[in-house]
């Protein structure tokens, strides 16, 4: 239950709004090669630096409510511990702990899928990532769910496995067929069938999000359900084969169906089997599970054929519209956001990014909540991202946000705007080193305009950012540092790092009402009392430190 915030006692409400723009993606290098930030012309950003308070603050890890530090952070933990100023215990380390405890296996989902396929002799599917980024979901998760069907009287698995390349290296994928496969075939016996039935890259089939792309969908329901695609005897196969034939890059491997001596589909999902789509981050998990769930008003695509199966998420992907119907982990449980507290506090707020991340300042912002807190106190804008390879556009449709977003600063209507630059990210996963630094480079014109608009009504920008990726472009070895080559070239690297993101404030009417030197050490969920400051209000006391130092 949100209350009234208290005034803060040395910083009332400036004239103009807070804007909170968030560099999706943009970290601080911690190596000089590589980094796409680094090597990019932004003199806008350059010139906020050296001219502004700022400061680096964690976004990976265990100050996002991830398992451990070696974890990177990614959009959705980031934008929950920005929006929701406290650190939650996250999907990965859930499932983690609801494996390790045994809840998961005596909770009434797994009971009730297991016990459908045993009943009907049915299959027991898995539809997911296979890789350990623990951005999505963790291969570790996958084998000890195999594992324990087996244990429990499961006779046919089959694994709907989808390519990383985007958490994890870029052509990673073998390093986790090859030992999955073999894993899958020791265990397997007279008694247990357990195979690789489809795949293909998570950039091409069944992982879209916002809406964006349904064909994505479309493409693995027809791969995983129908077994419709072109066939091989293995996925390992499947990967080395159509690496070669495409020279693609993990994510953007076409979808593949395994199939027996016969030519026939190894892992159809028929009437009687479960299916568990075992990834537990919600963004790209919604789509492919609306597909199952809902029947007859499902209009995005023909289905074909919609088995009767038992469904199930490894998480509750939205807590708003209660999808899945079944879910094995119960989501962490986040209330009391800035958003909410807001509302309840009468702050008109405005929200806005392209299709890509537009979920992230709204959806995830809050707590994992669709929908308004008071729709009368806030606006949602969607700017509809293309439909195109984001290195064939780097600039993506930051202009477009920027061009609103200076509408509703000029318009007076706002007192907290927040907006979401997806280039850094979307860009940085292609593994374009020169994509990026065009992405970044139209990014920081649009920075330049924020400023002026700020500054011409009295405002404060803040510029952040979820976690890293473009600031860290190749592979390097890990102990020595020195670049990873591939062919003579850097290898790309096309996951998030582990580096911590900026801070910066501009406040054009500064006035020693806190001190220059901003706290250190801090992560990315202090930035949710920085804002409430600049807002003019005290945080509720449970909120992470502000970074503004008095």
């Amino acid at each position: 239950m949100v209350e009234k915030l208290k005034k803060h006692p040395s910083l009332s409400k400036k004239n103009g709004p807070v804007v909170l723009a968030i560099m999706d993606g943009v970290g601080y290098g911690k190596y000089e090669e590589g980094d796409a930030v680094k090597a990019s012309k932004l003199p806008n950003l350059d010139s906020l630096t050296a001219s502004c308070p700022h400061v680096a603050v964690k976004a990976h890890g265990t100050a996002v409510g991830l398992p451990s530090d070696g974890d990177m952070g990614n959009s959705e933990v980031g934008h929950n511990a920005i929006g929701c100023g406290r650190v939650f215990s996250q999907g990965a380390k859930l499932v983690s702990n609801s494996i390790a405890t045994g809840h998961l296996y005596q909770g009434e989902t797994w009971l009730k899928l297991t016990n459908n396929v045993k009943e009907k002799d049915g299959t027991l599917h898995f539809i997911g990532l296979l890789s350990d980024g623990n951005v999505h979901s963790h291969i570790d998760h996958l084998e000890h769910m195999v594992r324990t069907a087996k244990s429990n009287g499961v006779k046919t698995v089959r694994i709907h496995a989808l390519l990383d390349g985007r958490d994890v290296g870029a052509t990673s994928a073998l390093d986790y067929f090859e030992p999955f496969q073999a894993f899958l075939a020791e265990l397997s016996d007279e008694s247990f069938d357990a195979k690789i039935a489809s795949g293909g890259g998570r950039m091409v089939l069944t992982m879209d999000r916002y809406d964006a792309n349904w064909d994505m969908v479309r493409k693995g329901w027809e791969t995983h359900v129908l077994g419709l695609g072109q066939i091989f005897p293995s996925a390992v196969d499947a990967i080395k084969m159509l690496r070669e034939e495409t020279k693609a890059i993990d994510q953007d491997i076409p979808g593949f169906v395994v199939a027996d001596e016969d030519g026939q589909p190894v892992g159809t999902i028929e009437d009687g089997d479960s299916v568990i789509f075992f990834n537990f981050r919600g963004d790209r998990s919604l789509e492919i599970t609306k597909a199952f769930e809902e029947g007859d008003s499902f209009d995005k695509f023909d289905r074909v054929r919609v088995p009767d199966v038992e469904y199930a998420g490894m998480m509750e992907y939205d807590g708003d519209l209660h999808i899945p119907a079944q879910y094995l982990v119960n989501p962490p449980t986040i209330t009391r956001t800035m958003s909410e507290y807001l509302a309840f506090n009468k702050v008109r707020q405005y929200a806005i990014s392209e299709t890509q991340k537009y979920g992230h300042v709204t959806y995830f912002f809050n707590g994992n909540k669709s929908g308004y807190f008071d729709e009368s106190l806030e606006t949602f804008v969607e700017v509809p991202s293309d439909v195109i390879p984001f290195e064939e556009k780097p600039e993506m449709k930051c202009k477009e946000i920027t061009d609103k977003v200076v509408e509703a600063i000029e318009s007076g209507d706002y007192d907290f705007i927040r907006l979401n630059y997806p280039n850094g990210d979307m860009v940085g996963h292609t593994g374009v080193f020169e994509a990026v630094k065009t992405s970044m480079e139209a990014m920081d014109r649009q920075i330049a305009r924020l400023k002026e608009a700020v500054e011409k009504v009295g405002g404060v920008l803040i510029l952040t950012a979820d976690h890293g990726n473009a600031d860290d472009m190749y592979e390097h070895n890990k102990k020595s540092g020195d670049v990873t080559l591939e062919d003579g070239h850097p290898k790309a690297k096309t996951s998030h790092s582990l580096n911590p993101v900026p801070c910066i404030i501009f406040d054009p009417t500064y006035n020693n009402e806190y001190k220059k030197e901003l706290k250190e050490g801090l992560g990315i969920s202090s930035i949710t009392a920085t804002c409430m400051n600049f807002l003019g209000f005290e945080a509720p006391e449970d909120y992470d430190s502000s970074i503004l130092d008095y």
